[in-house]
């Protein structure tokens, strides 16, 4: 059975993923004894980089893969040897009308961008109104983001600090469908602003929720302007650097271990047991850290589970031997890969596509976006394949939500597979099959990953990449969220991970949450 350097640890944290690095990085450097439980064989989770295909050199970013909401200050703190790229393009959404292709550019210059607006809508009303729009989001951005790593505000305590009604009441307060549709007319730049609201969620522009305004909100923050980078080196650089800094400060990691229970009063010492290949095993900790889902948390603690979340993607992984032409030939495809490729994501095409997945259907026009890492960060490829001129392609589908695929898993992927390819070569001047490259086996490189294919590999509950809805960004009810958003019933248990509240998305704003909490500050 494992032996650990100590009888009573500091603090015990449950799963390696990024957030649960992070806390322990963090609790390390400040003198305490830290030890990880990871059950997987690696560290890193969901932000890992990997060679899916067999025998060929490409380290791709298989399941998170952009870079949007992980603050400076946490790369600064821990002394993390790990850099993003800015993308050049922002967006290409390619469309036919009148029989002829084109395509929305938003990047490459503000002339360029207006001159594309220009010629999808006849006027330059509509990119007014987008550089009005998201001049507003940005100054919100400026003044919502640095909060994240600050004790949770009170609602009150962040309206104040917006300082901006109109805002406040677009993105917080009324559905986001009403600000799309008052702020622009064409149904394709519509659509393009609405997909921020969709990632991993899934909801109707008019959810009286507001779920999809809290997506829209993290994805508009992100460092303070919004942008979404590439991490150099793919997403496994970061965790392998945070599992680095960890260990340096004295952490301890010990993957293949993996947690089922956790028993405490919440005032006196937790135990946390442990399987591994060889058996059980015991710890004891003054303070868990729990970077898994509250579902999870739950059933750890012998308790009843909330109800299952539900995620609601498609993430496909493809390398290809050359980028496809375009039917667009205005554009060059490195500059539309380069940046977010929109496709079958006008407004009425979302709304048409969660119709049909909230009646059980598949998407008949499944919408999705794409983006090539390699384009920006070719280190994710072996010199040969750079050389020989190889990309990849990362594809992320919404309104899938994990119900359609219960019945039969792998034939509902196929079929949502075959429906997305073909919305895409719509768009190209040969089928992307055609572009594929093949593994040593002779397979093309591709491959698909359900809400159910997340939940079986990554315990992420029912699939949800952000482990349930996102929560607004302040105190809904600070009593039991504790000043930093992390508490449980038990004062001696924390959320470390995606499902505190201030949670999603590659962040590490819950790990450094959860450190803050416990040290006191």
């Amino acid at each position: 059975m494992t032996s650990f350097g100590h009888d009573v640890y500091d603090d015990v944290i449950v799963g390696g993923g990024h957030n649960g690095l992070v806390a322990a990085a963090y609790l390390a450097r400040a003198g305490r004894s830290v030890l990880v439980l990871e059950r997987l064989g690696s560290t890193g989770g969901a932000a890992i980089s990997t060679r899916p295909f067999v025998g060929v050199d490409a380290r791709l970013s298989r399941y998170s893969y952009l870079v949007s909401l992980l603050p400076a200050k946490i790369v600064r703190d821990l002394g993390l040897e790990f850099a993003v790229r800015k993308r050049t393009v922002s967006s290409y959404t390619p469309f036919e009308r009148d029989g002829r292709p084109g395509g929305l550019l938003v990047g490459g210059g503000e002339s360029r961008t207006r001159e594309s607006f220009a010629r999808l809508t006849g006027s330059e009303r509509e990119y007014e109104s987008w550089r009005a729009f998201y001049g507003r989001t940005g100054r919100l951005a400026e003044k919502v983001f640095p909060t994240l790593t600050e004790p949770l505000p009170t609602r009150e305590e962040l309206r104040a600090r917006i300082d901006d009604e109109a805002a406040w009441r677009m993105l917080f307060e009324e559905p986001l469908g009403r600000a799309v549709e008052e702020h622009f007319a064409d149904d394709l730049v519509r659509g393009v602003v609405l997909t921020d609201a969709l990632i991993g969620t899934f909801a109707d522009a008019h959810d009286a929720s507001l779920v999809q305004n809290r997506c829209f909100l993290y994805h508009v923050i992100g460092g303070g302007t919004g942008d979404w980078d590439v991490p150099v080196g793919g997403m496994g650089a970061l965790t392998d650097a945070l599992a680095a800094a960890a260990r340096a400060a004295g952490a301890e990691i010990a993957t293949g271990h993996e947690v089922v229970r956790i028993e405490t009063d919440g005032r006196t010492p937790a135990e946390v047991t442990f399987r591994t290949a060889t058996g059980e095993g015991r710890v004891v900790a003054r303070t868990v850290l729990v970077n898994a889902s509250p579902r999870a948390l739950a059933e750890l603690l012998g308790e009843a589970p909330a109800t299952a979340p539900e995620g609601a993607q498609l993430k496909v992984n493809m390398l290809l031997r050359r980028l496809p032409r375009l039917r667009d030939t205005s554009v060059d495809p490195r500059e539309a890969f380069g940046g977010t490729f929109h496709i079958a994501e006008g407004y009425e095409q979302l709304a048409r596509a969660h119709a049909e997945a909230a009646t059980g259907e598949l998407p008949s026009v499944p919408p999705s976006e794409i983006y090539c890492h390699s384009l920006t960060d070719p280190t994710i490829l072996g010199p040969e394949l750079v050389e020989r001129g190889y990309q990849t392609l990362t594809l992320f589908g919404l309104h899938t939500p994990a119900r359609l695929f219960e019945k039969d898993n792998q034939q509902a992927r196929e079929v949502l597979l075959t429906g997305t390819l073909a919305q895409l070569d719509a768009h190209l001047a040969e089928p992307i099959t055609d572009c594929l490259a093949f593994d040593a086996d002779g397979r093309p490189c591709i491959e698909a990953k359900t809400p159910l294919d997340l939940e079986r590999e990554l315990r992420l509950p029912g699939g949800h990449i952000f482990h349930r809805d996102l929560s607004w960004p302040y105190a809904q009810d600070r009593s039991a969220a504790g000043r930093w958003g992390v508490g449980t019933p038990y004062a001696n248990v924390l959320l470390c991970g995606a499902g505190a509240v201030r949670g999603g998305g590659v962040s590490g704003v819950p790990g450094h949450n959860a450190a803050m909490a416990v040290l006191g500050h």
